[in-house]
């Protein structure tokens, strides 16, 4: 992948949701809700304050994060999907 996220973004990798509820009913593919988590493949270096001092990140490539909805924008890259979205519209790290 040849994509490095600038200032305080991040690159996500949405993770598959799972097939089958807590019940062990299948899920078919129309009715899936987009996911929510996902794994950061790529972080940037950091934001700058405004008294000029780096504020670093507080994640970093490989962490397992929960994101809003419909943070972030799509892209497509070698046919693989990933999300390019600030670190503060991450909600958690798991």
């Amino acid at each position: 992948m040849n994509i490095r996220p600038l200032s305080d973004r991040v690159v996500v990798k949405p993770l598959d949701p799972e097939e089958k509820n807590q019940s062990g009913i299948i899920i078919p593919d129309t009715a899936k809700e987009k996911p929510m988590q996902g794994e950061i493949v790529a972080a940037g270096p950091g934001k700058i304050s405004e008294n000029g001092e780096k504020i670093p990140m507080e994640v970093k490539k490989g962490d397992v994060v929960l994101y809003g909805k419909y943070s972030g924008t799509e892209v497509t890259v070698d046919n693989e999907e990933y999300l390019i979205m600030r670190e503060s519209d991450i909600l958690a790290v798991m």
